[in-house]
């Protein structure tokens, strides 16, 4: 007979070696497991990028990515090198694909809603370019509308497609500024963009209503126009909170409504064009401030369209696909209306300003062209109004899906549109739209350049410490290339902000302290369980 400790000791040593045995087993496995991996590696390499495969290169191999991520429920994530202000860690996560609403509510986009979608964030049509012949005079507004593209509109749209498919989630700038410099700069990114596009929001009732005051002057003042604002204001909100899918598709009816107008008239200016009046050029009477701005206003946003991501079908096809076909679309909108506009009526630059085309239609097709071109403007402000407060409020979800923003603004309607964020937007553009078109321009351009110096900072760091990074499409040049594609847009900034007047530079700058100040009292709510937010690595964690 064996004593109870004795008994008690035998079976310890027992346990031992059996789990001696199943430790050397399980190695055994795993080592196999590995060689598997690597052969699957290297026969499927070209393949590296779907998400199976980049589990193993990442977990067995840890490459230029860092640390393997852990498991969350429900998510895939890659780790990446990234600047954690703060942190411990050299390394945070960069969440490839978040809890994302866009598999469980509501149509996903395609890609010629998506087109329109792009085309009316950023122009919607030349309403609004005529104060760049009253600023610059015809030459320049020409050129201005042929040269700025290639300086702003393709690098932004460019860099747009390349992050915007790295990171295809609700959030867009905000995800790729957190991940490149850190949440704090993320939250920054996110404060000036919102606020940019909602007082780009702003401009469209005032637009709409220029229009129409020269067909019903009852609109150009007092409580008519007020309550016309208010009216129009309520009703595109109620139609974005109908559902994104639904706002693409009236973006194609409203575009196709918009563009026709314009093509007729060009095609009717023929006879009457004089070339030597796109040639007239003074160059001691710019109103350079007007200019640049004018410029910048019509040909920027191309990365709004990315706070939209999460909701698009197959983005990382369709986006890059969608910002091509509405560059090419953007430029001919702006350049055939000037062109017909400056040739075939005599040059008055003092009545280039907004609301100009429906007079130049007159005296080129009489009142059935004034009215089909007001009309037209009337849809065209309809669509922007809609595409933008659509990339407003997403992008406040995207941010509380972050944890940067409380719980309250990731919540979604039974459309599967942010009910929070849309009613965000509306409040701010109510708040906003008794500003002049000029006032608000101004404003809004120089809080976008602080916003899209971030961004760009963000493309080029992420191409220097993440250059293995999975990038379904690529800008092809390298980081050198990248980093000198940014320079024109970067001096383009400068010059813009430089321009702008004591009193935009002062409210511009009282607004990015307000955004500086409201970080640190978010976390400060989130930490000490005054708000709920969702939890995030790179959120305001509630306790």
């Amino acid at each position: 007979m064996i004593g109870g400790d004795e008994e008690n000791g035998l079976n310890d040593a027992r346990f031992l070696v059996d789990l001696q045995f199943s430790t050397k087993n399980l190695l055994h496995e795993t080592r196999g497991f590995r060689d598997r991996a690597l052969r699957l590696t290297l026969r499927f390499r070209a393949d590296v990028s779907s998400s199976a495969m980049r589990f193993y290169y990442l977990t067995f191999f840890k490459m230029k990515f860092g640390k393997p991520s852990e498991g969350r429920a429900n998510q895939t994530s890659v780790e990446m090198r990234e600047y954690n202000n703060g942190s411990d860690s050299e390394y945070i996560r960069i969440d490839e694909s978040p809890p994302s609403p866009k598999t469980t509510h509501g149509q996903r986009v395609s890609v010629l809603p998506l087109v329109f979608l792009i085309f009316y964030e950023v122009s919607g049509g030349p309403f609004g370019v005529e104060d760049s012949v009253k600023a610059a005079g015809p030459l320049l507004a020409l050129l201005g509308f042929l040269l700025f593209p290639i300086i702003w509109s393709i690098p932004e749209a460019l860099m747009t497609a390349e992050m915007g498919t790295m990171f295809p989630e609700n959030g867009g700038y905000v995800v790729w500024v957190s991940s490149a410099l850190g949440p704090f700069w993320g939250f920054q990114q996110g404060w000036m963009k919102w606020l940019s596009g909602v007082i780009d929001n702003a401009l469209y009732p005032v637009l709409f209503l220029d229009y129409l005051k020269s067909g019903i002057p009852e609109l150009g003042g007092g409580f008519p126009r007020a309550a016309a604002i208010v009216a129009l204001t309520l009703l595109l909100t109620y139609m974005n909170y109908r559902g994104l899918a639904i706002v693409g598709w009236v973006a194609v009816v409203l575009g196709a409504i918009s563009i026709l107008p314009f093509a007729v008239m060009s095609l009717i200016s023929i006879p009457k064009l004089r070339p030597e009046r796109w040639f007239v050029v003074d160059s001691g009477d710019v109103d350079w401030n007007l200019y640049l701005n004018t410029l910048f206003w019509n040909l920027n946003y191309w990365d709004s369209i990315s706070t939209l991501a999460g909701e698009v079908e197959n983005p990382k096809k369709t986006l890059p696909k969608a910002l091509f076909f509405a560059l090419i679309l953007v430029v001919l909108g702006y350049f055939f209306p000037l062109l017909s506009g400056i040739g075939a009526v005599p040059l008055q630059r003092d009545l280039w300003t907004d609301g100009y085309f429906s007079d130049v239609a007159r005296i080129l097709g009489g009142a059935w062209l004034t009215w089909w071109v007001q009309g037209a403007a009337a849809m065209a402000n309809m669509g922007m109004f809609l595409a933008e407060m659509s990339s407003d409020s997403f992008q406040l979800l995207g941010m509380a899906e972050r944890g940067m923003l409380p719980e309250l603004f990731s919540r979604r309607s039974r459309y599967g549109t942010p009910v929070v964020g849309i009613l965000f937007s509306a409040s701010g553009v109510l708040l906003l739209s008794w500003l002049s078109f000029q006032e608000i321009v101004a404003a809004e351009n120089f809080l976008y350049c602080f916003g899209m110096m971030l961004e760009f900072v963000a493309f080029v760091r992420l191409r220097v410490v993440s250059p293995a990074a999975a990038r379904p499409y690529r800008v092809p040049v390298g980081t050198a290339g990248a980093a000198a594609m940014c320079v024109p847009p970067t001096v383009l900034m400068c010059a813009v902000m430089a321009f702008s007047s004591a009193k935009v530079m002062a409210v511009s700058l009282v607004a990015v302290t307000v955004g500086v100040a409201l970080y640190p009292c978010l976390k400060r709510c989130g930490e000490n369980g005054w708000l709920r937010f969702p939890r995030h690595v790179s959120g305001f964690q509630s306790q």
